[in-house]
């Protein structure tokens, strides 16, 4: 069941759609509205590209893919097991997408779109980090999965079934939390240009030094129990 899920989840979970909604604002904004918080849109984006020549694209496009596969492949070495689990290493996952959307910061405030690459990176690993859990589907770059399971609930209780509550507020956190971020990209974006992008990379250190506290202080708590 959901409910087996830790109570900081909710919370994690909308911070992190935040950060996702105001990376791909940005995207949208600033790289010839092109989304990389998710890679449906760009593989078609690609395919099309292909049946076109527009060799050019394409290969920018394979490069956005590329790097989302990629940024999962770092998540999935530095993060172990299929649930969510307070100790593992979520802090260093987060202190590494900081790191490369600072690097995409730096490199598309310079006019160079290899940073695109850095922001999709970013992107495909913090989606990597959420894992299946108590048939709970956490995905925090993308909103298909959760409006699908939104609308799979509302049918479900049509048919007079129980409704898991938490289950819907956390997809609805996801949901508002991407949103959210769409609003406040498009914001920030229009005053500073690509500088918005410091702002999800300082929101993803904040959030991994905080979880780094509470896995200290649990691993304290724990330590004086067995004492």
């Amino acid at each position: 069941m959901i409910t087996r899920l830790p109570r900081w989840v909710e919370s994690g979970a909308f911070v992190l759609a935040l950060i996702a909604g105001t990376i791909n604002a940005i995207g949208l904004l600033g790289f010839e509205h092109q989304a990389v918080s998710h890679v449906s849109g760009t593989a078609t984006q690609f395919g099309s590209g292909l049946f076109a020549g527009q060799w050019m694209h394409v290969v920018q496009l394979g490069g956005l893919l590329l790097a989302f596969f990629l940024g999962a492949a770092v998540s999935g070495c530095l993060l172990h097991g299929s649930t969510l689990k307070l100790g593992r290493h979520y802090d260093s996952a987060l202190f590494v997408e900081a790191g490369l959307i600072v690097v995409a910061f730096y490199f598309l405030s310079r006019g160079l779109a290899i940073g695109q690459l850095a922001a999709s990176a970013a992107c495909g690993l913090q989606n990597a980090m959420a894992t299946t859990y108590s048939g709970a589907i956490v995905r925090s770059t993308h909103l298909t999965g959760i409006v699908t399971d939104l609308g799979l609930m509302l049918g479900g209780k049509l048919r007079g079934n129980r409704v898991d509550k938490r289950k819907l507020m956390l997809f609805l956190l996801i949901a508002s939390g991407f949103i959210v971020g769409g609003v406040v990209g498009a914001a920030l974006f229009a005053h500073f240009h690509f500088t918005a992008l410091l702002f999800p990379a300082g929101l993803c250190f904040v959030v991994a030094l905080c979880y780094r506290a509470t896995t200290t202080r649990q691993h304290l708590r724990s330590g004086n129990n067995s004492q």
